[in-house]
């Protein structure tokens, strides 16, 4: 688009992107140019756009069907955001051994958004207002550019396979009550191809993560060691884009070819209040 300037973030991915206004919205030009800029860099920063949960959901509206939070969805609730930190709409604030607090720091393992969903999340869109001093930031790798960095005979292998990702096996991991059955019965397992393709540029990724509990006719010894080894390849220190949030920032990322992870921060001394919504998916990834 013209006046938009673009500076990358990292050698595999990311890209910030300045020279931008989207306060009176965005057209479907817009939208497009968007949707490229997500297919090439995975992660695009937009500093100072982040405005209300009004503006941001007509901005994900613009860019496909936001996603019903799966949280509020167990609680027999429509929502469309989720809160990243510990400040509350009504202004309180949470510390470190509040429930919620606890809840969230599931984030903290390297997992891609809603990949337990039947239709996988696309599109995560967070708006930053209030964010620490000290710590809160969010690491990411490309699990594009790390299929590229496996061989070709170990590519091929891969290629094939089916992946189980269970949330209650994931946020289990945070505690024992991290997961109301209620909410469990809404999500049971789904299975999810171990490599999807980018519909838009051809290029394969690998999909994987904490909600993965285990690869599909494989004994569990194996599978195990295989999932834990590729997050080891993917998330090697040199791939890692830890990102350091500003207030004001609007970021997007494609959760089809990304990993995240927060880097945690400390709720008792620090603000936090980021507002995130999601785009869903088009397909399953069995689908692609």
């Amino acid at each position: 688009m013209s006046g938009w300037s673009i500076e990358p973030l990292h050698a595999d991915f990311g890209a910030r992107v300045s020279g931008v206004d989207f306060s009176a919205g965005v057209d479907p030009g817009t939208a497009a140019h968007i949707h490229a800029l997500i297919d090439e860099y995975s992660f695009v920063l937009f500093p100072g756009q982040a405005r209300n949960d009004e503006w941001q959901f007509a901005f994900t509206q613009a860019l496909g069907n936001p996603e019903p939070s799966h949280v509020a969805k167990g609680e027999g609730k429509l929502e469309y955001f989720g809160t990243i930190g510990n400040v509350q709409q009504d202004g309180s604030v949470l510390g470190n051994d509040h429930r919620k607090t606890r809840f969230l720091t599931g984030n903290n393992l390297w997992h891609t958004d809603a990949s337990f969903k039947p239709v996988p999340a696309m599109l995560s869109i967070m708006c930053a207002y209030e964010t620490p001093s000290e710590g809160g930031e969010t690491l990411f790798v490309s699990n594009r550019a790390a299929y590229d960095r496996l061989d070709e005979d170990e590519q091929a292998r891969l290629d094939p396979m089916i992946g189980v990702h269970d949330y209650v096996f994931s946020r289990s991991k945070v505690g024992p009550d991290a997961v109301t059955p209620e909410l469990a019965a809404t999500l049971p397992p789904v299975r999810q191809r171990l490599v999807r393709r980018n519909p838009g540029n051809g290029r394969k990724n690998l999909f994987i993560g904490s909600h993965v509990r285990e690869i599909e006719g494989m004994p569990e010894p194996e599978s195990r060691a295989l999932l834990d080894g590729l997050v080891e390849h993917a998330t090697a220190a040199n791939a890692i884009y830890a990102h350091p949030w500003q207030p004001g920032e609007l970021v997007i990322w494609d959760n089809r070819c990304l990993l995240h992870r927060g880097a945690g921060y400390d709720a008792d001394k620090h603000r936090r209040y980021m507002r995130q919504t999601r785009v869903s998916g088009v397909c399953s990834s069995l689908e692609e």
